[in-house]
């Protein structure tokens, strides 16, 4: 069998994969739900302005230094970056990447780009109508009226209340740091690129230019908002089981 290491988007967590961690298991397969440093209030003594992409990418090495085959590294929309800056530091312990409307870059490639790293540049890179920046620019906060339409737009309103109090200030090191890859490395890990056509996050037409940057060795569509895991988890394990 397989072993799954899931990593979670922006504010997000492990929690997110509740509903396909017993579902994979069911069928035989260890899974690791991660948390990232910064994201989960109290699981890490780090500081969310000393959090950057590659203590995202780290932590996540860490976790595939335990084991002792190659695993499925699936990463949830900016969890994206974290599994291609991991595929770098660890090709040889993975067996595939799967990106579930991720972001997907090339080398040298930040979320958010930003023309120096003064507070002022930062502060401007960062200025979107969705989410607040805090005073020290450390963290993003997104508007609660926006995470219904954003992220959960085929989700239950039970899935919805449940989501929402564990929705943590997203670290802003990760948005503004670039991905550093290499053909030798990230490029000769496989990828899977699994895209959802009602995103409201990563709308369809950006997820299809970010599989082009991979090159991915497989498409696979689902008929969803941005967070499957909640809204279909069963027709997201198959396929993360066909994988």
């Amino acid at each position: 069998m397989t072993t799954f290491v899931l990593v979670h988007g922006a504010s997000h967590g492990s929690w997110c994969w509740d509903k396909v961690v017993p579902l994979l298991e069911s069928q035989g397969h260890d899974v690791i739900a991660v948390d990232l440093p910064g994201n989960t209030y109290g699981a890490f003594d780090v500081p969310p302005s000393q959090v950057t992409l590659r203590s995202y990418a780290d932590h996540v090495c860490k976790v595939l230094d335990q084991l002792d085959e190659p695993v499925v590294l699936v990463g949830h929309s900016l969890g994206g970056l974290t599994i291609t800056q991991a595929a770098e530091l660890r090709p040889d312990k993975i067996r595939s990447l799967v990106y579930l409307t991720a972001l997907l870059f090339r080398d040298g490639t930040a979320m958010m780009p930003v023309e120096a790293r003064d507070s002022e540049s930062i502060r401007a890179g960062l200025q979107r109508d969705s989410w607040t920046v805090s005073e020290d620019l450390a963290t993003v906060v997104f508007h609660e009226e926006s995470l219904k339409n954003r992220f959960y737009n085929d989700c239950s309103d039970g899935d919805i209340e449940w989501a929402k109090p564990m929705l943590v200030p997203q670290p802003t090191g990760p948005l503004i740091d670039q991905v550093q890859t290499t053909a030798q490395n990230f490029g000769r890990v496989s990828k899977v690129y699994i895209e959802c056509e009602i995103d409201g996050a990563l709308p369809l037409d950006y997820q299809r230019e970010l599989q082009a940057n991979g090159p991915c060795d497989r498409i696979i569509t689902m008929g969803t908002g941005h967070s499957p895991f909640l809204s279909a988890p069963l027709e997201l394990v198959a396929h993360l089981v066909s994988i």
